[in-house]
């Protein structure tokens, strides 16, 4: 009777040990996320365009980040692009609804891997203004546009200001 029950423990260790070395085997490499990807030139730079309005374009990845997370601009005209350089993930842009100090409704949808979309819109009230990928928020997709300074001057041209974070 006391043989059953230690034969039975051997071959569950037996098992045990042969689905960890199995397990150990295997080919693949870990899916990393490309979290040291460089932007492209310009990425993150907000600059005035010759119209009087800034302008600013965001990079987005595999990686679930939105490249930069944070940006400041002035109160004012405000032209948004939004660049997909991911290879298989699809993304999308909104202003999170009722978290800054003004709506902006204007939204980009969802952007397939090499997609750009450009959206514009004027804010006139100072803050935080939190924005998102609606499909991956849970994962951290989420950044903030601060609105600061006095108002944008449209006869600025070309001048730049830099990105924060």
């Amino acid at each position: 009777m006391n043989a059953s029950p230690r034969r039975t423990r051997v071959l569950l260790t037996a098992l045990l040990l042969a689905l960890g070395l199995l397990a150990g085997c295997t080919n693949e490499t870990p899916a990393t996320p490309d979290a040291t990807r460089t932007p492209d030139a310009g990425v993150g730079e907000v600059t005035v365009a010759d119209d009087g309005v800034q302008e600013i374009t965001l990079e987005t990845g595999d990686d679930y980040v939105f490249t930069p997370d944070t940006f400041t601009v002035a109160p004012g005209q405000v032209r948004l692009t939004v660049t997909n350089v991911a290879t298989q993930l699809t993304h999308n842009f909104a202003f999170t609804a009722g978290a800054g100090p003004a709506e902006i409704t204007e939204e980009i949808p969802l952007l397939a891997p090499g997609q750009s979309e450009t959206i514009e819109f004027t804010v006139t009230a100072t803050g935080d203004y939190p924005f998102e990928c609606t499909f991956h928020t849970a994962l951290g997709q989420v950044g903030t546009m601060v609105v600061s300074g006095p108002a944008a001057d449209p006869s600025a041209g070309a001048a730049t200001t830099s990105p924060t974070g």
